[in-house]
């Protein structure tokens, strides 16, 4: 059995850098709220935030609030850390989130035993603060 990975054990991993598209996401997620977009042209539900749409290309495209809550579409646990600022917290569980809207999430499942994740667990998203002032959306079992 492999110890919890948690928000507060987490704290080196990378910060995200803004650009000009994804400012408002993440000036969204200091507000714990997870942000995707929406094709007003297709109906295409959208993440990562982009300048157009990903299956028709408009440019119409609404940001909206997800609920937050999701299912584990696929995992896997890094027994071996990917990054530098993950070496404190192996191992943690890498998965795709897919938001209760459709779009899928890359993240990590925290707050948990990286054993017990599993395809269809379902989750909700935790924003773990940081002293830089941005906040990091990940996800945890839902309560």
């Amino acid at each position: 059995m492999s110890g919890p990975a948690t928000t507060a054990g987490m704290a080196g991993r990378p910060r995200p850098r803004p650009s000009e598209v994804s400012e408002s996401f993440w000036a969204a997620t200091l507000d714990n709220q997870f942000q995707f977009q929406h094709c007003q042209s297709c109906d295409e539900s959208i993440f990562y935030p982009r300048v157009n749409c990903s299956a028709c290309g408009s440019v119409d495209l609404e940001t909206t609030n997800a609920s937050g809550r999701g299912t584990v579409y696929t995992y896997t646990v890094a027994r071996r850390a990917t990054h530098r600022g993950f070496s404190e917290v192996v191992p943690y569980v890498i998965a795709i989130v897919e938001l209760e809207e459709g779009p899928h999430v890359t993240t990590n499942i925290v707050d948990c035993d990286p054993d017990t994740v599993s395809i269809g667990m379902d989750v909700e998203v935790v924003f773990e603060p940081a002293i830089d002032g941005s906040a990091i959306p990940l996800f945890r079992p839902a309560l």
